[in-house]
């Protein structure tokens, strides 16, 4: 697992060379209604270990939480599952407002 900067993951999106990760959240629905980076896929962390089997293990993944520490404990779960293209939003969600959308709504 890798941890990815806000910056990296923007530029990662933007690049039409390279395939787009799958964006895993895995926050609550209600956070995700509030806000949620575009192009992402709500998986809540409860429900990983049941959905597992429906994620490619060989597609890369970034997992995104509010703050990074959710999606770092899924992350390190799916990598003990066989996962091995995995990637931790440094400072998730949060840190993606600060850095590359502002105008995205807080909680």
């Amino acid at each position: 697992m890798t941890q990815i900067t806000p910056q990296s993951l923007r530029q990662w999106l933007a690049d039409a060379g390279r395939k787009p990760p799958v964006l895993l959240d895995v926050r609550e629905p209600w956070e995700y209604q509030t806000c949620r980076i575009e192009g992402s896929t709500l998986a809540p962390m409860n429900t990983i270990p049941a959905r597992a089997r429906e994620l490619d293990p060989e597609t890369e993944t970034v997992v995104i939480c509010h703050h990074g520490m959710r999606s770092l404990q899924v992350a390190l779960f799916l990598e003990r599952n066989g996962f091995s293209k995995l990637y931790n939003l440094q400072g998730g969600v949060n840190a993606w407002a600060d850095q590359v959308e502002p105008a995205m709504p807080r909680y």
